[in-house]
């Protein structure tokens, strides 16, 4: 399912963007990607669940991969029998050790100690399957799947 400019949906229910990497830019594309998600994900925690992991993973590549550089994101969205698959493509820096974040939290920290931020691939990683990132010609890719609540029933 390539990606051209902007929204591109398939006939298969897929889902296509092409945005800049701004935290403005990943806020449209949040708001696109939850109006294509109501008639595939009915129910509205599977929704939420989706949009703040695409939030998460979205607005680290503006933060990290990119910095203080533009470039560009793809995000590519395809439904299946228990969810969605979903795989986020850009230009920006690798991931250090080419390897997502652990997201693993820290235990015995008071809640007043803990430090803002820092707790995105905790979530990410706890609210997908699959995650699987690799660095291939110079892009990113982090692929990942999104379960519905019935499938993992």
């Amino acid at each position: 399912m390539p990606c051209d400019a902007n929204v591109v949906q398939d006939p298969g229910g897929g889902l296509c963007l092409t945005f800049e990497s701004n935290p403005m830019a990943v806020r449209v594309a949040l708001i696109s990607v939850r109006a294509h998600l109501s008639p595939l994900l009915p129910s509205p925690d599977d929704r939420d669940t989706a949009e703040l992991v695409l939030a998460e993973v979205l607005n680290n590549i503006v933060e990290h991969a990119y910095g203080n550089r533009s470039g560009s994101i793809e995000l590519l969205i395809r439904p299946t029998g228990t969810g969605l698959c979903c795989a986020v493509i850009d230009d920006g820096t690798p991931m250090p050790g080419h390897t997502p974040p652990s997201g693993r939290l820290v235990g015995g920290v008071r809640p007043d100690d803990l430090p803002e931020g820092g707790f995105g691939w905790h979530l990410i990683r706890r609210l997908s399957k699959g995650l699987c990132y690799q660095r291939q010609d110079g892009r990113n890719r982090l692929s990942f799947e999104l379960m519905t609540a019935q499938s993992c029933d």
